[in-house]
């Protein structure tokens, strides 16, 4: 089957979940997590909606009309006044064959851009390379603006409106650190460069103005972004450690019998949180799996984390119950002292009930 290449919202998806070896060596050797969670029997509810991707792309096309007049206007008014207006910009093209002669062909126009100050230039789709876990991964951000200093900035098109000068919070972070990745990308290729241009840290996020398709932008800081994601994808553990700890000759192919297949999947350690369920195609399958098994992840990771060494529901209610687990712990402590509150308050309040008549 051929590789499903990974991409800068599967990336995000993984470092902020570096403990999932299962999604790790799956999105490393490009495993089509969708089909694989169809497979299993349970299909996944995660992807966008054609008709969003519809509205999507049209709105992209809107913003980039024209050679980009209005991006490279947006650009100008909310990360660089003191610039010149981008009257007229570079356009050069991107097409080559592949990834690599894309990434390649990409970083040759963005090393003419930079030393040729004083203009305005716009990237359309390019190609970016990141190394992660050992594994190539190639990146296609919305637009790269390079500014007349030299400078670079990452821009992200999104189909999610503005409203007052507002988004939703939770579509702007994930905005943010898929853009992030970019960011890291980007400096990789400035690294290369001499002298090293900047990567700016502010990104232009465009979206529709209120109710209306006009594009209205805002520069999003993505430092925290970048330097969560750059930890998070350095403790990755690397897909060749992954894949030698598993049997012999395992295969993750869609047509394989259920069984085998559940086998295979199995044989990796996942770490399956809540937070899945909006990242990962096999969300739905690692939940069952969770809480088939008890496991306390299922209930978020704060909780996870307030439970120290008790792993399982059932640890848990031990705990609580006072038939298992070391006095001493603090956490069994506080399970102990919260079973005798909840006991004294039920108990208070079934005496308060009055008979009836």
């Amino acid at each position: 089957m051929p590789a499903k290449a990974l991409d800068a919202r599967a990336l995000a998806a993984l470092a902020a979940n570096p403990g999932c070896r299962r999604r790790a060596i799956l999105d490393g050797a490009g495993v089509n997590k969708a089909a694989l969670a169809g497979a299993l029997g349970s299909p996944s509810a995660f992807g966008q909606s054609q008709f969003a991707l519809v509205r999507g792309n049209a709105f992209e096309a809107k913003v980039k009309a024209d050679g980009g007049t209005e991006l490279l206007r947006l650009a100008h008014e909310k990360l660089d006044r003191g610039s010149e207006p981008p009257a007229e910009a570079r356009v050069p093209d991107l097409t080559a064959q592949g990834p690599q002669g894309r990434t390649a062909r990409t970083e040759l126009a963005l090393r003419e851009a930079a030393g040729a100050p004083g203009a305005w230039t716009l990237l359309d789709h390019p190609m970016l390379a990141l190394d992660v876990a050992g594994s190539p991964a190639f990146l296609e951000p919305d637009a790269v603006v390079v500014h007349p200093d030299g400078s670079w900035t990452v821009v992200e098109i999104k189909s999610f409106p503005l409203l007052d000068g507002a988004a939703d919070p939770a579509k702007v972070g994930a905005a943010a650190r898929q853009a992030a990745v970019y960011v890291l990308a980007l400096e990789q290729v400035a690294a290369r460069v001499e002298p090293a241009p900047r990567v700016r840290h502010r990104i232009l996020l465009v979206c529709p103005k209120d109710f209306s398709n006009l594009p209205t932008a805002s520069a999003v800081d993505v430092r925290k972004q970048r330097a969560v994601t750059a930890r998070q994808l350095a403790r990755l553990t690397r897909i060749e450690e992954i894949a030698d700890a598993l049997p012999e000759g395992t295969c993750f192919s869609p047509d394989l019998p259920a069984e085998q297949l559940t086998r295979a999947v199995e044989a990796v350690p996942a770490a399956y949180a809540p937070e899945c369920l909006s990242a990962c195609e096999l969300a739905f399958h690692c939940r069952d799996r969770s809480r088939a098994e008890g496991a306390v992840t299922s209930l978020g990771r704060p909780v996870r984390a307030e439970l120290g060494g008790l792993t399982t529901v059932e640890d848990v209610l031990a705990a609580a119950r006072g038939e298992a687990g070391d006095p001493d712990d603090p956490a069994v402590a506080a399970l102990r002292r919260a079973a005798a509150l909840r006991a004294e308050a039920l108990g208070t309040a079934s005496r308060e009930v009055a008979p009836c008549p």
